[in-house]
């Protein structure tokens, strides 16, 4: 190393360094951004299920609110034959970035699914051989699937949703 090149290597390490220890800051936030997120959609399909198993509003808000990161506003409401529930938190870290994140899960009302009278809707097993050789009441009969078509049973049709890509005011 020539005479004239010391310092230089320092010159540059005090550059560089600033870079990577903010480079890596960032990178933690976006991790605890990320974690964060995941918390508010796992609070709002908390939520979602409670409404939709005919718990007070007040409760499926506090069950969405055990589950959801500090400071999250929680907002439960009824449409129809849905309950919605949605979540809204500020990301952790620096209070100027004020980036919020929201999640939103909806939820059939379990009230609304299935007969009304209370009667079981399964058909009546019958001495007559399946198209396999077996009686009818040795092949289990499908579910009543309870719901609109192309759901599973109360609850199935449960969707949850980052809102605007967890960024916005």
């Amino acid at each position: 190393m020539r005479r004239s090149d010391r310092g230089y290597v320092t010159a540059e390490a005090a550059l560089v360094l600033p870079a990577l220890v903010l480079l890596a800051t960032a990178l933690v936030w976006g991790l605890l951004a990320a974690a964060a997120q995941i918390r508010c959609v796992d609070a709002a399909r908390a939520g979602a299920r409670a409404a939709a198993r005919s718990e007070p509003p007040g409760r499926a808000e506090d069950i969405a609110q055990a589950s959801a990161p500090g400071g999250a506003r929680i907002a439960v409401e009824r449409t129809g034959e849905l309950w919605r529930v949605r979540v809204e938190a500020p990301a952790p870290g620096p209070a100027a970035l004020r980036v919020r994140l929201a999640a939103e899960a909806v939820a059939w009302a379990e009230d609304t699914i299935g007969p009304s009278d209370g009667t079981a809707t399964d058909v009546p097993a019958t001495d007559a051989p399946a198209s396999d050789g077996l009686p009818s009441d040795a092949v289990p009969s499908a579910p009543d699937p309870g719901g609109p078509p192309g759901t599973a049973g109360p609850g199935a049709a449960e969707v949850a949703r980052a809102g605007n890509g967890g960024v916005g005011p």
